[in-house]
């Protein structure tokens, strides 16, 4: 494909993800309820609270110090993190040996729908549900998927709302 094409193709598949992800997603807050938080700024602090993992083990801030750590919003029925998830499964086996920590945030309403989908596509990253109270630390930003870059001092490195394509997810292993 010709490089302008290509261009113009990403442009175009980001603006609307991020809009039909924004419309979705979109709901009347109760008054004096807050809207969802946009992205952390670059640069920003990222404190992690203790997060238990679908698969029984529990993700400690202590696990994270000192590594780059990929969190990434997501949803089952999320059309857009149905194309984005096997470029973070890929991510996740180049890089877990070389010190990345993931950590997949899924805002499904229950954990079994989030644990069944994982398991039929094969996906191994850890992964939580996020419940209110892990929300409390890490709330999801406007927008899904959302992913977020936290460097080994735990400031952002980088923070993106919408579909991301394979190369750039590959780019996040420069920050190792």
């Amino acid at each position: 494909m010709q490089p302008a094409r290509r261009r113009w193709l990403a442009s175009a598949a980001g603006l609307l993800a991020a809009s039909v992800a924004e419309s979705a997603l979109a709901q009347p807050s109760p008054a004096g309820e807050e809207q969802a938080p946009a992205l952390p700024a670059m640069g920003s602090l990222l404190a992690l609270p203790e997060v238990p993992l679908l698969d029984g083990r529990v993700l400690r801030p202590a696990d994270a110090q000192g590594r780059v750590l990929v969190l990434y919003w997501w949803a089952s029925w999320c059309p857009f993190c149905a194309l984005q998830s096997p470029a973070m499964q890929a991510l996740w086996q180049a890089q877990q040996s070389r010190g990345l920590w993931m950590l997949g945030l899924s805002i499904d309403r229950k954990a079994k729908d989030a644990s069944r989908y994982l398991a039929q596509h094969g996906y191994t990253f850890p992964a939580a549900l996020l419940t209110p109270a892990i929300a409390r630390m890490l709330p999801k930003p406007r927008g899904l998927p959302v992913t977020v870059v936290r460097g080994r001092d735990g400031r952002v490195l980088a923070a993106e709302s919408g579909q991301l394509f394979a190369e750039d997810i590959e780019q996040f292993a420069r920050f190792l």
